[in-house]
This record gives structure tokens, sequence and C-alpha cells, in this order.
């Protein structure tokens, strides 16, 4: 298993913080609850790279917007099809 630095919330400087509370607003709200308490996610890998990781999840944020025409459902159905297509075991 490989290890990637990564600055955890309470040692974030001001910048770092306020991107990722931007772009964690435009995730639905299913997204709201950690699913790892530690904070050892794919967004946490990012942290030495707070520019990159507000563009890359914001931009999931804003393809997951309620506004568009695809509803929470038929995003998880594509998100599944593009999985099997492509093997991936979880």
């Amino acid at each position: 298993m490989t290890w990637i630095r990564t600055i955890p919330m309470e040692e974030a400087d001001e910048r770092l913080q306020q991107l990722m509370e931007a772009q964690r607003a435009m995730y639905p709200i299913e997204y709201a609850s950690p699913v790892s308490p530690g904070g050892d996610s794919i967004v946490a890998s990012h942290t030495l790279m707070p520019d990159a990781l507000y563009h890359i999840f914001g931009a999931f944020g804003a393809m997951m917007s309620p506004d568009l025409p695809l509803n929470r459902a038929q995003h998880e159905m594509i998100a599944t099809m593009v999985s099997v297509t492509n093997d991936c075991f979880y």
C-alpha cells in the first residue's frame, strides 16, 4: 500500500481551508458525512496542491449539480456502468 503525505484540516493554512470548504459546498448532501473518519480520502491526497484540489473536485461538484437534467440515480447508474466497463472491483 502506498502512503501519500497529506495536510490535516487542523494544520491547514487559511487558503487550503477555504478551498476545501468551497469544493465541499458544491457536493451533493449525500457527501456531507465523511466515509473515513481519519480524513484519508482521495480529496485529502491533494492537500499539498490546494488549487488542483479545488479545481479537480470542484469540477465533480459542478457535474453533480441538481440544476442539471440528470438526477442522482442516473448519475449513480452511469458511474456503475463505467466501473463495470472498466472492470473496476469497487
